[in-house]
């Protein structure tokens, strides 16, 4: 009789993530797609790849740049929760015998949402009023214009957390059909580049590293929650219409 209960509660687990998965999915496409573009459009205005209007320490000029340099933050904060509740709905689907691994995944992506919305919410909330009142005394090491402040090491150890959550999901799809094994490798695949550019580029310029990683691992990440999103979109839309087949 437990074994049937437990069948049963995970049936309906599995169901109610497919249902809720189904559209969190491709919102998480359409975040992250949109959070690149903004991202992209938002010049740098210091460090190392600033080409033109850089502002240099204390970075008290940002104020001008407000709030068109600070939009890219708004949808951005949307991308890591929605991470976690995605991953919830993954860890009920997947095999039970991987569920470990998409536990653990999803508690590195848990530790991801929570520095990641920290450190942009920060900006949106503490930052952007502080520039335009003019109160800058001690804003310098948390601005997102210092290359080497609190706001560049928090979003690297955030997309870090996520790659390593990456790690885990992926490895929690098997290799059933051609679109779990896109999942699974998209994943890995990404958290391997991430890892790499990670110990190559922090070796390559050590204390002039800045915020050359951050911009590889957003890129890297970013494209592919896109691509995640997509797949598994189509992987929910899937096992909502065996459900219904077998209903």
């Amino acid at each position: 009789m437990s074994t049937f209960v437990r069948q049963g509660h995970l049936a309906s687990s599995a169901e109610a993530g497919v249902c809720l998965g189904y559209w969190i999915a491709p919102l998480l496409a359409v975040s992250a797609a949109t959070a690149f573009a903004f991202g992209i459009a938002t010049p740098p205005r210091s460090g190392p790849f600033c080409t033109g209007q850089c502002i240099t320490y204390p970075y008290t000029d940002a104020a001008q740049f407000v709030p068109r340099d600070y939009l890219w933050v708004l949808p951005s904060i949307l991308l890591t929760p929605l991470v976690v509740v995605l991953y919830g709905c993954a860890h009920a689907c997947v095999a039970e015998k991987r569920r470990t691994l998409s536990l653990i995944g999803l508690c590195f992506a848990s530790i991801s949402a929570g520095i990641v919305t920290v450190d942009y919410f920060i900006q949106f909330e503490v930052l952007e009023p502080s520039l335009v009142r003019g109160e800058t005394g001690g804003l310098s090491l948390f601005t997102q214009y210092n290359p080497h402040g609190f706001f560049i090491a928090l979003e690297d150890l955030g997309y870090l957390m996520l790659s390593a959550s990456f790690l885990f999901v992926g490895s929690a799809f098997g290799n059933a059909n051609r679109l779990e094994r896109a999942i699974r490798w998209t994943l890995i695949g990404a958290a391997l580049l991430v890892f790499a550019c990670f110990i190559g580029m922090s070796w390559h310029f050590g204390f002039d590293l800045e915020y050359r990683f951050e911009v590889a691992i957003i890129t890297i990440n970013w494209t592919a929650l896109m691509v995640t999103g997509v797949l598994l979109t189509l992987f929910f839309r899937r096992s909502k219409q065996a459900n219904l087949q077998v209903s």
